[in-house]
């Protein structure tokens, strides 16, 4: 692996642009930044609370699942995450103009029901987007996680799957026809059927994987070949799923904290992977070909 930079704060999200720059959000430091092939960073905008997951849209701009924040805490030189802040300020979806930085909140709630951690995004081929939210930590309790489905104009949400164990990472088949999620805490990666465009069949639900011992999940991508990377907590690397479940390898990155990938280059073959309790943003060439995103980086 090739480090691109370091210094970011908790990055994660990654998103290959076609200039060879990565757009990411960097959560202690609650902006949507860019870093360029040289490693400069750059502030694209500066978003409060917590942004987590990002995707570009159909309208080229990015949209950011905002967990509303997290208390700190740094051990032997590594950040984490510890719990709800008292400034606390939301959950909510972003979006992001790239150009001028500008942002605006296009959902707080799902009728009536407020978004208390959205984390993880992806588009499909409709211009809707799949979001997961993995709930809030408090000193005495936490909340449930769910999937929902919105259309990127801001004019629609829907629940399409609740009181889930922390959601987290998703993704979509090549085929687009299932979703995939991987739950933190159980260290599952779970397959649902969508029927229609941002419809779940509800029953459908397939474990496609777990992972033996303390491993944790984080966000995931997917490749041409229909397999499953997952970033992997606690062993810190990055897991790769077999579309039937039946193949289950891990690449080591050395960082607990590893928790997204991304795929880039004019292959699709260039991994980029964010290392976060150590700030790093790292690159490596990958076996496969990343699954092309439905609106490419512009």
């Amino acid at each position: 692996m090739q480090e691109v930079t370091t210094g970011l704060r908790f990055p994660e999200g990654p998103i290959a642009m076609a200039d060879g720059s990565i757009v990411l959000v960097e959560i202690e430091r609650q902006t949507l930044s860019r870093v360029q092939p040289n490693g400069a960073i750059e502030v694209i905008a500066e978003l409060g609370g917590g942004p987590n997951g990002a995707a570009v849209g159909p309208d080229g701009a990015v949209y950011v699942c905002n967990n509303g924040g997290f208390k700190w805490q740094q051990n032997n030189g590594i950040l984490a995450p510890a719990g709800t802040p008292e400034d606390y300020s939301g959950g909510r979806i972003e979006r992001v103009e790239l150009d001028t930085g500008r942002f605006e909140v296009l959902y707080r709630e799902c009728d009536g029901q407020p978004l208390n951690g959205p984390n993880d995004i992806v588009f499909d081929a409709h211009g809707g987007m799949w979001f997961t939210d993995l709930g809030k930590t408090c000193d005495r309790y936490k909340d449930l996680g769910f999937i929902y489905y919105a259309k990127a104009d801001g004019s629609h949400i829907s629940q399409q799957l609740g009181h889930r164990e922390t959601p987290n990472g998703i993704g979509l088949s090549p085929d687009g026809c299932k979703l995939y999620f991987a739950e933190t805490i159980t260290g599952r990666v779970w397959a649902y059927d969508i029927t229609a465009p941002g419809e779940l069949d509800q029953t459908s639900g397939q474990l496609l994987a777990g992972l033996p011992g303390f491993q944790l999940f984080d966000s995931l991508a997917v490749d041409a070949g229909g397999n499953v990377c997952v970033a992997t907590l606690i062993n810190g690397g990055i897991t790769i799923i077999s579309p039937d479940g039946e193949s289950v390898e891990h690449l080591p990155t050395g960082d607990i904290f590893t928790t997204n990938i991304c795929f880039g280059g004019e292959d699709l073959c260039t991994a980029y992977i964010t290392l976060s309790g150590t700030g790093r943003l790292v690159t490596t060439r990958w076996p496969r070909p990343g699954l092309e995103l439905n609106y490419l980086p512009r």
